[in-house]
Order: C-alpha cells, then structure tokens, then sequence
C-alpha cells in the first residue's frame, strides 16, 4: 500500500468512528486495529492525522458500553504505542481512559483489560512516562488488584505483571505499590501459580519493589523472604531467571533492612540459601553471578558491603529489567 493510498485509508477510517451507526464504527474500529497490528508504517500516519483525533476517538471508545468496541479500541491503542508513545501520552484522557478499563476488569471484556494493561506496558518501556503513569494512582491500585484477583484469566495477570514491572523501574512509584498490597498479592501469585513464566513475571516485580524502604515490613507481612529463599532451594526446580530474580529481590532488601534482614535469610536459609546462590554463581548470568556473589558476601560478612563492592555487584535498585522488555507484541 502506497504512502497517499495509507493516507487516504486512514482519513476514512477515522472519520468512520464519528458514525452514529454501531455497525459502521466497529467494522472501522476492526480494520484499524488490523492495519496498526500488520503495518508499523501505518502507525504515526494514524497517529498524527487530524492532530490525533485517532487517538482522541479510540479512548472515547473504551468508555462504550460494546464489548467489541471496546476490545478493538484497546487493541489499537496499544499497537500505536509500539511506536507513537509521545503522541498518546500528549493526548488528554487517554491514561483516564486506559484506567477505566482496567479499574472495571471484573466486568469488562478480558481482551480489553489485558491490551489497557500492556499498553501501560508499553508506556512505560520509556523511562520519562514512568513517573507520569505511576500518578494515575488508579492505575497502580488496578493493575495489583488484577493480578491478585483470584479470577482474573492467566493472560490478565502476566499483562498486569508486566506493566506493574515498568512502573516498578521508576523508584518514586514503588512506596505506592506498596501502599496498595503489591508485595502480598504479588507472593500470593508466587505461591499458588505453578507457572514458570508468571513466577518470572513475578518475581521480576518483587525484585525492583524490594528496593524501597517501606518493602521491609510488607516483607515480613507476606513471609517474602521465605518464599524467596525457597525458590533459591536447587529441590524446588526454579528456572534460571527465577533464581536470578529472588537473588536480586534479596539483595535489594537486605541492602535497605540491614543486618535484621540479613539474619532472617539466615535463619530462614538453613544453609540451602547458600548452595542456590551457589548455583547462581557458577551458571547464572553475569549480572545474576555479582548479585549472588554480593548477597553471599553480606550472609557471610555481615553488612560490611562497601560502596565500591555494592557498585561492581551490579545490584544497584535499578538494576534493569529482568523479563523481555521488546514491544513484540501486537492485538
């Protein structure tokens, strides 16, 4: 399809959505939603036409009480973030918007709710919007309230997993993660789900909310490090991320609670804390191997880690992502 052909396709498709014919606006809603999957060219064509009246429209539509309306307008939404983040962060209502699927996904359509939830994802993979969303505290209330509930579909909960984790990079929204029983719902999920890839998910988040002052006594609420050293424990079968991630989310504790925490890893260890930190540092990654190599030097020396040991430990509060942060997918 040709530059002025893209042009003119979304000129009539945008001006579709302003239809007072249900039928005629969902059937543009589909095709939009379509081309912004299959055509990453198209994206900002749609994006800037009309001074973003696209962009305005579709968060309008997922106040519609039509579920196929709604799940098409989220999709687009969030195929257009892959590639046009500022023009939807500048746009008014749009995070509002977002927020209202995601505050009713008890009620609302489960695609709809999982594409509000990585588009917030997808927002948050830059780092400058990251406080920005972090400040729609409905959104943050939303997201753990979808992963800690019990009925929410697995996708649901690995798309809230994922946007919570590019919040939790930004250190300012941690405190109110917090606040909101991220850390309780989060370990909940740990608990109950047998799932390799939502435990990485989880633990991921777990590992960067760590990283605040107010995570020490939630911690102790939700028997945190237990659960942690378990999953270190080479009987429990964790995969190499997840051990990585406990590691991470351990050091980030221990470096906030102090020696405190660092005796309860020790006690709650029983010395197999030591042979899975072991394993981390014999086959994790470089990053995973100074982290264990900096927590086993904290259990065994106490907190007498030094500024320029926590520096090569790579174990910084922002230490990076530890799932796939790539904007590969598309609804």
């Amino acid at each position: 399809m040709e530059l002025e052909v893209k042009r003119r396709t979304t000129k009539s498709l945008i001006s579709k959505l302003s239809s007072v014919s249900d039928q005629t606006r969902i059937a543009a809603l589909c095709e939009l939603r379509l081309l912004t999957k299959n055509d990453p060219e198209i994206r900002p064509i749609i994006a800037e036409e009309d001074e973003g009246a696209a962009i305005s429209l579709l968060a309008e539509t997922l106040y519609s009480p039509t579920p196929l309306a709604q799940e098409n307008a989220a999709a687009t939404l969030l195929n257009l973030s892959i590639s046009c983040k500022k023009s939807i962060m500048s746009t008014r209502g749009v995070l509002d918007s977002l927020s209202y699927i995601l505050s009713n996904h008890r009620t609302h359509p489960p695609a709809a709710v999982q594409s509000a939830a990585a588009a917030i994802y997808s927002l948050s993979v830059e780092e400058n919007y990251r406080s920005v969303i972090g400040g729609k505290r409905d959104v943050v209330y939303s997201l753990i309230d979808i992963v800690g509930f019990r009925e929410s579909p697995s996708r649901s909960i690995k798309d809230g997993l994922k946007a919570l984790f590019g919040l939790s990079l930004c250190p300012l929204n941690r405190p109110l993660m917090v606040e909101f029983g991220a850390i309780e719902s989060i370990f909940r999920v740990v608990v109950r789900d047998g799932r390799i890839g939502v435990i990485e998910d989880a633990t991921a988040v777990i590992a960067q909310v760590a990283g605040c002052v107010e995570s020490v006594e939630a911690f102790r609420k939700a028997a945190g490090v237990r659960v942690l050293v378990d999953l270190l424990n080479p009987e429990t079968g964790s995969s190499s991320r997840i051990k990585e991630n406990a590691v991470s989310g351990l050091l980030n504790l221990v470096k906030i609670g102090g020696e405190e925490v660092g005796e309860e890893i020790r006690e709650v260890g029983l010395g197999l804390v030591f042979d899975g930190l072991g394993e981390v540092v014999d086959s994790g990654s470089d990053k995973g191997k100074k982290r264990a190599q900096a927590l086993l030097k904290i259990l065994e020396d106490g907190m007498s880690l030094s500024h320029k040991d926590a520096n090569d430990s790579g174990s910084d509060l922002y230490s990076g992502p530890l799932v796939d942060t790539s904007n590969s997918f598309s609804y």
